[in-house]
């Protein structure tokens, strides 16, 4: 890290993942809004700029449309989000009838 850096600044360019837990919005959202901004050239979504085959935000952007200078560094609990389980009221139905013969079911972790 550059001696002028601070751990405590954000730094100038975030990536799409780092910018989605900074606005709280999900990682398909936030790609799916960059993917908007660059289809409106620019009159929607989530500002980013393409470098090469990466996609970046610009913190410049991000605090214009905070209002203000965003939180960093992004805090251990808040990065690690955990993906939202299915919660069923029933009791999982026998495999030999849960699904008719030639569909394939999905597989949710357990």
């Amino acid at each position: 890290m550059p001696k002028s850096a601070s751990r405590d600044t954000a730094p100038d360019f975030l990536t799409v993942e780092e910018a989605a837990i900074v606005l709280r919005i999900g990682r398909s959202c936030a790609y799916d809004q960059a993917r908007e901004f660059m289809a409106t050239d620019g009159a929607s979504g989530l500002p980013v700029v393409r470098i090469g085959r990466l996609l970046r935000v610009p913190r410049a952007a991000l605090e214009q449309m905070a209002g203000g200078p965003i939180s960093w560094p992004i805090d251990d609990e808040t990065a690690s989000i955990a993906p939202v389980t299915p919660v069923s009221s029933r009791p999982p139905a026998s495999r030999k009838h849960s699904r008719p013969t030639g569909q394939r079911s999905l597989q949710f972790p357990a």
